[in-house]
């Protein structure tokens, strides 16, 4: 089964800890042993693990991101005006596999878990699927 989960953003960029609705979802499935795939709806979202213990580190991200791919390129040809979030969700990728071990997802001490927004402030859609 899949299921989804709903993630309003606030800002065009911002980078949204998940990990724990993720987690709840993993724990009320009861599974032991297996895995959870997760997968953005969205051609400009990505997913990413990365560290949650200091804000700082998603601030810089998002700031790196923007200098590597600035939103104001004069080449871009997408009419929408939102090609920089296009490039910065194939760079990041809009999906995650994750271990389910004991019961739990395994992450390291410092590991997060990402909603990336490159083109917001919308309302998000993660699919997900727990498998044995």
């Amino acid at each position: 089964m899949i299921q989804y989960l709903e993630v309003a953003t606030k800002h065009r960029t911002e980078l949204v800890e998940i990990g724990r609705q993720v987690k709840e979802e993993v724990l009320a499935s009861g599974l032991l042993e297996g895995v959870v795939v997760l997968w953005s709806m969205h051609t400009t979202c990505a997913l990413t693990v990365n560290e949650n213990a200091d804000p700082d580190v998603a601030r810089d991200l998002a700031w790196k991101m923007g200098q590597l791919v600035p939103h104001d390129q004069p080449g871009y040809r997408h009419g929408e005006g939102n090609s920089d979030a296009h490039v910065k969700t194939s760079l990041f990728g809009p999906g995650l596999t994750l271990i389910i071990h004991r019961g739990e997802i395994l992450l390291g001490t410092w590991q997060g878990i990402y909603l990336v927004e490159w083109d917001g402030p919308r309302t998000r859609r993660v699919a997900m699927k727990i498998c044995p």
